[in-house]
C-alpha cells in the first residue's frame, strides 16, 4: 500500500491503523474523513527530535494550522511539543478554545485587519509574522494601546522560484506574500520596523513554497537570509539570533511521489546554515520550521459510497460517489493528483480505468481521472488516499451538501473527533 499503516485484512478490505475502513463507514457514514493519529504522533516526534538534534534546543516545528485545523488536533499537537502557526483569528479562536498556550502560536497571514491584530494582541499570541509595512504600523499602534511589547518575525521574500505547483509557490520576488530582499524593500522594511516603540524584533520568516521534495529551496533560502541577517547588523544595527524557513517537506499522494527522509533533509539544511552563518559571523541560535501537510497529510483517508459506474463507450468510464469538491476541492482547484482504493474489493486485481466523480451539480466535481481501482458496484467504499492535509479545512457547502464527520483511529481503536454537519447546522445563522 501507499503507506505503512494501510493494508489489506482478511476479508479482503482496506484496513486503516488496523481498522476495517468498510465497518468504519458503516458505523460512521460517508463521506468520512479518518486520520490515523499514530502517523501524525509519529510525524510530529520525528519533526521534533530532528529540528532539536540538528538546530538546537530552542528550535521547534511550528503545526501549520491551516492544513487541518479543528479542535481535537491541538492536544495532540501540544503533548507532542510543537508550537501552532496560525493566519487567522478563527484559527487561532480554535486552538485557544482547545487549550493550546497563546504563547506558542504564530500569527501569520497576508492582511490582519485591525481588529485581527486587535485579537492576536488581547489574546497574548506569542510571535506576529509581519507581512507588510501597514500590518507593521498598525500591530505597532494597537500594541501600544494595549501596553504590549509584541515580539514579532518580519516576513521577507527571497526571490526562489521551487519547482511545485504555481498556486502553492510563495517564495518569488512578485509574491503577495512578505516584503523582497531583491527590490531593496525589505531594506526599508527593517529599518521602519527597528523605529517602532512596541514591536520587539527577533529575527527573519521566508517560505518557498508547499510540496517540495528537495532541500535545494531550503538550503538557498537559509544562505539569503544569514546573509541579510548579516547586511541588517552591519547597515542597520539590528542583530537577530532567529530564523523561521517556512513550510516542511512534500508527502506522497500516489506511487510516483517519492518518500523524503526528514531527518536527512533538515540535516542538509542545516549544514548550509551553519555554513552561511560561519561565512558571514552571524549567530542564530533558533529556528523554526512549520510543517502542516507533512504531519497529517499522509495520516488522513476520504470514505465514499459508490452510487453508480457509468460507462460511456468510446470515452471513459466514471465511478460516482457521496461525495466530491465539497469535501476535497483540491483537484477543481489545481488539478491534485490522489490514489483511489475501492476498499471493498481492495484484494481484487486494480485494473479497471475510471474518472471518480463527485456528487455536486458541477462538471469539474472530480476527484481523481484515469485511476485503476477493482470495479466497483454501488454500495462499495471508495476510498482517498493522503486527504489529512487541506480537505476537511477547505471543505464547504456548496450544492447544500453538510461537512463530513472525522474518526480518529489509534491502536485499532476509534473515536468521533467531528460531528457530522446537519442540515439544521448548516442553516443555524439564517434568519
Amino acid at each position: 500500500m501507499l503507506h505503512d499503516n494501510l493494508n489489506i485484512n482478511s476479508d479482503s478490505h482496506l484496513a486503516i491503523g488496523g481498522v476495517d475502513s468498510v465497518e468504519l463507514a458503516r458505523e460512521y457514514g460517508t463521506p468520512l474523513y479518518v486520520l490515523d493519529e499514530d502517523v501524525i504522533r509519529e510525524r510530529c516526534r520525528t519533526y521534533v527530535a530532528e529540528i532539536k538534534k540538528h538546530f538546537g534546543e530552542d528550535s521547534k516545528p511550528l503545526f501549520a494550522s491551516k492544513a487541518l485545523c479543528f479542535k481535537g488536533i491541538y492536544p495532540i499537537i501540544e503533548s507532542e511539543g510543537l508550537c501552532v502557526d496560525a493566519v487567522s483569528p478563527g484559527e487561532i479562536y480554535t486552538a485557544l478554545a482547545a487549550g493550546f498556550p497563546a504563547e506558542k502560536i504564530f500569527f501569520h497571514g497576508t492582511n490582519k485587519t485591525d481588529s485581527d491584530i486587535e485579537y492576536g494582541v488581547k489574546n497574548g499570541v506569542g510571535y506576529f509574522i509581519i507581512d507588510n509595512f501597514n500590518e507593521l504600523e498598525s500591530l505597532n499602534r494597537i500594541a501600544g494601546e494595549q501596553g504590549v511589547i509584541q515580539k514579532a518575525l518580519l516576513r521577507l521574500t527571497c526571490g526562489l522560484d521551487p519547482h511545485t505547483l504555481e498556486a502553492i509557490n510563495t517564495g518569488r520576488v512578485d509574491s503577495q506574500f512578505g516584503v523582497p530582499i531583491d527590490t531593496g524593500q525589505a531594506d526599508e522594511f527593517v529599518k521602519a520596523a527597528m523605529e517602532c516603540a512596541n514591536i520587539r524584533i527577533e529575527g527573519f520568516h521566508s517560505h518557498a513554497g508547499s510540496q517540495i521534495f528537495e532541500s535545494d529551496s531550503f538550503n538557498l533560502q537559509a544562505e539569503i537570509l544569514v546573509s541579510y541577517a548579516a547586511k541588517a547588523r552591519d547597515e542597520f544595527g539590528l542583530e537577530i539570533n532567529t530564523l523561521n524557513i517556512g513550510g516542511g517537506f512534500g508527502v506522497r499522494y500516489t506511487e510516483k511521489d517519492p518518500a523524503p527522509e526528514i531527518g536527512a533533509r533538515i540535516e542538509e539544511i542545516a549544514t548550509h546554515l551553519k555554513a552561511a552563518c560561519e561565512k558571514n559571523g552571524v549567530s542564530i541560535n533558533r529556528v523554526f520550521m512549520e510543517p502542516g501537510r507533512s504531519i497529517v497529510a499522509e495520516a488522513g483517508t476520504t470514505l465514499y459510497e459508490t452510487g453508480g459506474v457509468k460507462e460511456v463507450r468510446g470515452y471513459r468510464n466514471y465511478v460516482t460517489v457521496d461525495g466530491g469538491m465539497t469535501d476535497n476541492p483540491r483537484f477543481a482547484l489545481y488539478g491534485a493528483e490522489y490514489t483511489v482504493v475501492n476498499a471493498s474489493r481492495a484484494s481484487e486485481p486494480a485494473d479497471y480505468e475510471c474518472t471518480v466523480a463527485g456528487r455536486c451539480c458541477e462538471s469539474g466535481d472530480r476527484i481523481a481521472e484515469w485511476v485503476k481501482i477493482a470495479k466497483p458496484e454501488r454500495g462499495d467504499i471508495i476510498a482517498v488516499l493522503s486527504t489529512g492535509a487541506y480537505n476537511y479545512s477547505m471543505s464547504s457547502n456548496y450544492n447544500r451538501i453538510p461537512k463530513p464527520a472525522i474518526v480518529m483511529v489509534s491502536g485499532g481503536k476509534t473515536r468521533l473527533a467531528v460531528k457530522r454537519q446537519s442540515f439544521e447546522d448548516m442553516m443555524r445563522n439564517e434568519l
